[in-house]
């Protein structure tokens, strides 16, 4: 049987439209799990939204409806996201769902057994758009003198009865996971940040609320909900079948990857793994806080109001070349920004000019000189330097940095192979061969197909449908058919000209 991997998103909070953050967070997951099914794991892939808190009680009510109606309908808007950038999961969650609340009271009566937990009065600052409590130590203080979180966006005083789960017991515990397992918060910049936090102490945590009912029933204590994030963190268990379809999920827990966004690092480095050691179910291997996207050096908010609509952004440039682009300017891990002049630049001079170019040329020739049928390779010492050097970029070069979610690094790799197939197609200039001896023209365009498709099956991951096409083209010569005729796969860019 094949080695399981299980790679998970944040489940997106679905109280406005997604913004280009969540589709980069899609999109890289999405190339995780394809990356890995290439390389022969069996993939489960799961993302989906987060539905509960007091945050979608307030969007619900100014949008005229109930939570659970508002949480159906832009829930739907997520998985239309993820249909539209070919990200595919093998489960999209729902926090609102039947066998949701089954896990997560589950998980909360395996707390409550270990004795984890006990009844108190919560008093202290609340952020409603965090869904996070923060102590005073950690506020910063606005322009107008209001106290913030560490995110930047208000507080509120709250109190009310709660009940609390035993955080400050797991702080020993939780630094001696780290320790011994180094690779569990990357990349190491998160891991600091987290090691910081958990050595100034770990207060006990409301997992409760009575103000609003729009949640998770605590199980045998009426009137309290859960805490969002305790909910919306047992989703990556609640996806595997817990704690009723043991099978599912002894094959694919710990899961491999939690892949988040580095805001949300404490949630799921911190909190997580603690409840689970209460809860007694192993933790994840990893857990991988990705950098921002900014959108002109400021971070994307649906609260500011400057969000990129990434609906808008796949229709204007296409599905493939967004997803090279997000993958491709950023390194893994850390910020990066996003403009369109970027997004045409990068995909015109590398998918346009270099690859598709590549591509369009060598498979038209075969059409128009030997009538669409793939010749065999040539033998020459440069003909096997080409294919060995298309071959360590795409069999050891890209799979080590793509194992270490290294996208960009990966992907320069699989560039400087292309760089090499342009280099040797111009030096060898079948064109000329064509008069002068169309047997070599013959094998330099055998050769250029087997690297072809050598670098097509490579960045596949990041460009799925592209790729798809060229291979679909490319396997039609096989056993001798002739292939039909190509056409060009990257249609230059063009930059929208400015309003009048």
């Amino acid at each position: 049987m094949a080695d399981p991997f299980y790679i998970t998103t944040a489940i997106s909070y679905p109280n406005g439209r997604p913004h280009i953050g969540h589709a980069y967070e899609a999109i890289a997951a999405d190339v995780i799990a394809r990356f890995q099914r290439a390389q022969g794991r069996d993939v489960r892939f799961q993302t989906g939204t987060d539905e509960h808190g007091l945050k979608m009680v307030q969007a619900a009510r100014d949008a005229g409806l109930e939570p659970r109606d508002y949480a159906k309908q832009m829930s739907q808007i997520f998985q239309d996201m993820c249909d539209i950038l070919e990200v595919k999961y093998d489960r999209f969650i729902r926090t609102s769902e039947p066998d949701h609340y089954r896990a997560s009271q589950a998980i909360w009566a395996a707390m409550e057994e270990k004795g984890d937990l006990y009844l108190g009065r919560y008093e202290g600052w609340y952020s409603v758009r965090d869904e996070a409590f923060y102590d005073e130590s950690e506020l910063t203080e606005g322009e107008g003198g209001e106290k913030l979180s560490p995110q930047g966006s208000p507080v509120e005083w709250t109190a009310e009865e709660s009940w609390f789960f035993k955080l400050s017991a797991y702080q020993q515990p939780l630094l001696e996971y780290y320790e011994t397992n180094p690779q569990f918060i990357q990349p190491d910049s998160r891991r600091n940040e987290v090691l910081r936090f958990v050595e100034g102490g770990l207060s006990d945590l409301s997992i409760s609320r009575t103000s609003f009912d729009w949640g998770v029933p605590a199980p045998g204590h009426a009137g309290h909900v859960m805490y969002v994030w305790l909910d919306a963190l047992t989703n990556y268990i609640t996806g595997l079948g817990y704690p009723d379809d043991t099978e599912l999920f002894q094959r694919y827990w710990p899961a491999d990857v939690h892949l988040i966004g580095k805001d949300v690092v404490r949630f799921h480095a911190v909190y997580w793994p603690a409840f689970l050691m209460s809860a007694g179910i192993a933790l994840p291997k990893m857990v991988y806080g990705h950098g921002f996207l900014l959108s002109s050096g400021e971070k994307m908010s649906k609260s500011i109001g400057n969000v990129v609509d990434p609906f808008v952004l796949a229709t204007r440039f296409g599905v493939d070349p967004l997803r090279y682009f997000l993958l491709r300017e950023v390194p893994f891990g850390q910020d990066g920004s996003y403009s369109p002049e970027a997004i045409v630049n990068r995909v015109n001079a590398e998918l346009a000019n270099s690859f598709g170019n590549l591509a369009q040329r060598t498979l038209s020739m075969i059409f128009k000189n030997l009538d669409g049928i793939i010749p065999p390779p040539g033998e020459r010492d440069e003909d096997a330097e080409l294919i060995t050097t298309v071959q360590i970029a795409v069999e050891s070069e890209m799979p080590r940095a793509f194992d270490q979610l290294a996208f960009s690094q990966g992907i320069e790799a699989w560039m400087r192979a292309v760089f090499a197939c342009n280099q040797y197609i111009d030096v060898q200039a079948p064109w000329a061969l064509r008069k002068s001896d169309p047997t070599r023209m013959a094998e330099v365009l055998g050769v250029l197909v087997i690297a072809i498709r050598t670098l097509t099956n490579a960045i596949a991951p990041i460009i799925p449908e592209s790729a798809g096409k060229l291979l679909t083209l490319i396997d039609a010569g096989e056993g001798g058919a002739p292939i039909p005729q190509p056409t060009p796969l990257f249609p230059r860019l063009e930059l929208e000209e400015p309003a009048a």
